[in-house]
């Protein structure tokens, strides 16, 4: 199909001027000679561009720009004014306070007018083949999606199996096995265990980039006192927690709790070996974003390594010194995107990480 051209003018020997000038583009023009047959061609065609005449009876071309700008499907509809009679310089400023993207005066070269018009051309193809990219990377993701959910709930039956056997294994038989072969059979358990945790947090990962978003108004701060009391049986350490004033949100209640837990969590984990262990929890507001942080003064990392970190499952400790799937910071990064923000992080090894993550101001 080809990209249609809606011109504008009261004269029509004007448009047929105008349609010879275009003949050799790839386009369907959409002639009309007044401002109601023009807004009435809007609501059956897509426009990629239209040529308006100013002076013209019942509605001339600023009134029909202005109606064209407030109408949502063509707010954002380039157009072009062409006039022979408004061209002193107070008119094409007008034309200009009106959105046009250029003013022609007539009479005028043919090679403006197509320079012009081409210069459209490229653009909205552009712009199809972007959305077109668009359209088949979000079917691309969604055939991922769910086919790491099928993958992580298969897996679940052969895991359940080993586990059950290895169950078995350790009551009926456990007299009869050596130290190794207690050693190993543990070692089944455990392994069983961990997959186990990482199909769950796969999981996760996979439901929780499929859920749509609910934005309402949340209380940061009950959000975090609610995740702190969870996280209550995993600071055997007593790890000292500061926290600020984090104020009121758009958010969905359910993923910003996610990310929270994910993060607090982490601080938690990496705190563990401190004898001074704290944490501090803050939030700074700029012009159009509420920027929230998570700082803590454990085991650290890297910055060379900062860059996998978001990854699925990308550690940068090995599970010797701390447990874990490497999960939990993807799914802190796909929720903030989805909520509009950003994530991003400073640590230095040794001396702890801080984790920021920012939402839009509403």
């Amino acid at each position: 199909m080809k990209p249609k051209i809606l011109v504008v003018d009261d004269k029509p020997e004007n448009l047929v001027a105008i349609e010879r000038v275009l003949k050799d583009l790839d386009v369907d023009l959409v002639k009309v000679t007044n401002g109601n047959d023009a807004l009435k061609a809007t609501l059956h065609h897509d426009f990629l561009l239209a040529l308006l005449d100013i002076q013209m009876p019942d509605m001339d071309g600023y009134e029909l720009a202005g109606i064209l700008r407030e109408e949502e499907k063509t707010q954002t509809l380039p157009f072009i004014f062409i006039s022979a009679v408004y061209t002193d310089a107070l008119n094409v400023f007008k034309g200009y306070e009106k959105g046009a993207f250029s003013f022609i005066t007539k009479p005028f070269q043919a090679e403006i007018l197509i320079n012009k018009v081409k210069f459209f051309m490229e653009k909205y193809q552009q712009e199809k083949d972007l959305y077109r990219k668009n359209e088949e990377l979000k079917q691309i993701n969604e055939e991922l999606e769910s086919f790491s959910y099928s993958i992580s709930h298969d897996l679940r039956a052969p895991l359940r199996a080993l586990n059950s056997y290895s169950q078995m294994l350790e009551e009926d038989f456990l007299p009869q096995l050596n130290d190794e072969g207690k050693r190993l059979v543990n070692k089944i358990k455990h392994n069983a265990i961990r997959m186990g945790n990482l199909i769950d947090d796969l999981l996760d990962f996979s439901r929780l980039g499929r859920k749509a978003l609910t934005k309402k108004k949340v209380v940061m701060d009950d959000v975090v006192h609610t995740v702190l009391a969870d996280l209550e049986p995993l600071n055997r350490h007593h790890a000292k927690i500061v926290m600020g004033e984090l104020g009121i949100a758009q958010a969905d209640p359910v993923l910003i709790q996610q990310v929270w837990l994910n993060l607090l969590s982490n601080a938690v984990k990496y705190t563990s070996k401190k004898a001074d262990a704290r944490i501090e929890i803050g939030s700074s507001q700029d012009t159009d974003r509420v920027i929230y942080f998570v700082k803590d003064n454990g085991a650290g990392f890297n910055m060379k390594y900062a860059d996998k970190l978001f990854g699925v499952f990308q550690r940068l400790h090995g599970p010797s010194e701390f447990e874990g799937t490497g999960i939990g910071l993807a799914i802190v990064q796909r929720l903030i995107h989805k909520h509009g923000g950003h994530v991003w992080c400073e640590a230095e090894e040794q001396k702890g990480a801080n984790f920021y993550f920012s939402l839009p101001v509403q």
